[in-house]
């Protein structure tokens, strides 16, 4: 979960001589693929700023994943071919490829080869192969298809895979070993077309359909949780009801910043109506939309279909930012784009939408949405084709405030031509945003990059200043005199700039996520929790930003407590002391009471038959 990063940044990747352009008739050459190459897929590191690109092309070894690694100013690293994955034969066509950047700062490729296993090969900033160009075989050799990956928090990724039949999931670590496969399976349907989202922890959760074998077959959309270890985290959730429509209509998700995420469909189930349907889980795995067809991005109606979605959460609110298609049911065509904004509760913010671009007598694709990193406004990219040519397009771009006005509109990429476009985008990270494709006429890999106000070409890093975190956040189980009961005693150290208040995101995984709302001058706070197992993130929320997590003094940006609760209080004599409290319900490191000074005190210990007592002591010295 990320929010603003406070970020120390080095300026010393940025000595190379920039390569971003700010002419739209001559964009930045990235690699060589082949008019072929497709299957785009891009990540940013948020540390550094450098993105790493991978497609998809023929080669000696079949139609196989290369990757290129990108500095912020867009300065290619690995050559103008980039690196080639060739320790595996591929077939003739794109089976289920992904990539992912992990958190020591390498790529993780995901892949199926030719042999019907799928691979996960490792390679760090400097282009060497972390687990060798074989890499390791992920699913006991199973899932051969659609493959997926996203990183860990330590270095590792969580990756997926299906067979037609069932799903497939593993963790990596950062070592290339492997945890145990987990199997997921719907007995009497096919369990397919999963996608994961990083919960806390590294818990990873799935969503992902149950489907019939025809082609037109009722659909369902699940969410499950699991740790590593293989461990189901509370029970499976169904996101949307049984709906009947294509199967090949697939839902994707987005994380929404606080360990859940927005799933979104678009189909014709509802009324034969054709919209795009949105659902939402909490960082528990639970739905929060409790209509179980979800939230339709825009008022349904039989003239126009509402489709080719694509979605971003805002960091401030968390809310999901969506843009879609509206197009004249009978003819599919009489484009038009708008943008919604949905909260975790299933409202439609901005009702029926703002209007982006209107209809100019031409077809728009390629859809894609990023918030600016400060929540204050978002950018939509897209594709508009030519009035001679609806195979050749330019590449768009509007900057909007979150109230829908206008900021900007830019052509990042005037030249028509036939392109494959990147079907996925990074976002915005230290101020700028990356768009790429490939140009079908010459098969080199392109792009542009974006700011929040504009600026295409040079950018200098915007490093956030002004959304501090909290820092040493520590968590201790205490006493309440007072109430006589037990909680969670929280202290950390205040950000220079004061905030406005803080949230602390406790988290049971028995309950929802409580966001309690801590006074901004605060450094300290008590939760009488009851008995249970808390995890606790805090963050300062300033008036236009939420600040990252604060982290421990061990490096964490969470604190976990266990607070066991006293089962009763009794005079049976003590015979080993567990726990002292002293009278602000802090625990002492010292086991003794022939050494504690006077005052009063909480003692917790064992009986001579195991039992658990507590006893309030006053020591006169």
């Amino acid at each position: 979960m990320k929010k603003l990063l406070v970020l120390v940044f080095s300026l010393a990747a940025l000595t190379l001589q920039a390569q971003w352009v700010n002419d739209p008739a001559n964009n930045t050459f990235i690699a060589n693929c082949e008019s072929y190459g497709r299957d785009i897929y891009m990540a940013t590191n948020e540390a550094t700023g450098d993105t790493y690109m991978q497609w998809t092309s023929s080669g000696s070894n079949g139609y196989g994943p290369s990757l290129q690694r990108l500095t912020f100013d867009g300065t290619p690293q690995w050559g103008d071919n980039g690196i080639r994955i060739t320790g595996h034969t591929f077939g003739s066509s794109s089976d289920g490829y992904s990539m992912a950047i992990t958190a020591d700062n390498a790529v993780v490729s995901c892949f199926a080869n030719y042999d019907g296993q799928t691979i996960a090969v490792k390679i760090n900033a400097d282009g060497s192969f972390a687990w060798g160009e074989q890499g390791v075989v992920l699913f006991d050799g199973q899932g051969f298809s659609r493959a997926e990956v996203i990183a860990g928090d330590d270095g590792g990724v969580w990756a997926l895979g299906c067979d037609y039949q069932r799903l497939y999931m593993q963790y990596v670590k950062a070592s290339g070993s492997l945890y145990p496969t987990i199997t997921i399976e719907a007995p009497g349907a096919i369990a397919r077309y999963g996608k994961m989202t990083l919960g806390i922890d590294n818990i990873v959760f799935l969503t992902y359909e149950k489907t019939g074998s025809d082609f037109y077959t009722d659909k369902e959309i699940y969410v499950v949780g699991y740790t590593k270890d293989g461990v189901q985290v509370g029970p499976e959730v169904q996101l949307m009801a049984s709906q009947s429509f294509q199967v090949t209509y697939i839902h994707y998700v987005v994380p929404d910043g606080m360990g859940g995420g927005y799933a979104y469909i678009w189909h014709s189930g509802i009324g034969g109506v054709f919209n795009t349907y949105v659902f939402h889980y909490d960082g528990n795995g639970a739905t929060t939309i409790h209509n179980p067809d979800g939230c339709a991005v825009h008022s349904s109606d039989p003239a126009h279909y509402y489709r080719n979605a694509y979605a971003t959460v805002d960091p401030v609110s968390h809310d999901l930012i969506i843009t879609y298609e509206q197009s004249d049911s009978y003819t599919q065509s009489n484009d038009k784009i708008y943008v919604n904004r949905i909260n975790s509760a299933g409202e439609r913010v901005w009702d029926e939408g703002y209007l982006v671009a209107d209809y100019q007598g031409v077809d728009y694709s390629s859809l894609q949405v990023d918030a600016f990193e400060d929540g204050s406004g978002f950018v939509v990219i897209y594709e508009k084709s030519s009035h001679e040519n609806s195979y050749f397009t330019s590449v768009e771009a509007i900057g909007m405030d979150m109230d829908g006005n206008v900021l900007w509109n830019k052509t990042l990429s005037s030249n028509y031509f036939s392109r494959n476009f990147c079907d996925i985008s990074t976002g915005f990270h230290l101020g700028q945003n990356i768009v790429t494709w490939v140009n079908a006429a010459s098969g080199g890999l392109y792009g542009q990059n974006i700011g929040p106000d504009g600026t295409m070409g040079p950018i200098d890093p915007v490093i956030p200043t002004t959304c501090l975190a909290p820092e040493n956040l520590e968590g201790e189980y205490a006493y309440d005199m007072e109430a006589e009961a037990f909680g969670v005693r929280l202290t950390w150290t205040a950000p220079e700039t004061s905030p406005l208040h803080y949230n602390l995101y406790r988290t049971n995984y028995t309950k929802d996520v409580d966001i309690i709302e801590i006074d901004g001058e605060a450094t300290d706070y008590y939760d009488e929790t009851g008995m249970g197992d808390y995890m606790y993130q805090l963050t300062a929320v300033y008036d236009d930003c939420e600040s990252d997590y604060a982290l421990t003094p061990d490096g964490q940006d969470f604190v976990f407590v266990e607070v066991t609760g006293i089962p009763e209080n009794t005079d049976e004599e003590i015979v080993t002391v567990t726990n002292i409290y002293n009278a602000k319900g802090q625990a002492l490191a010292n086991k003794s009471l022939e050494e504690l000074s006077t005052g009063f005190y909480i003692v917790q210990g064992l009986t001579k038959d195991g039992k658990t007592v507590t006893r309030k002591i006053v020591v006169n010295r």
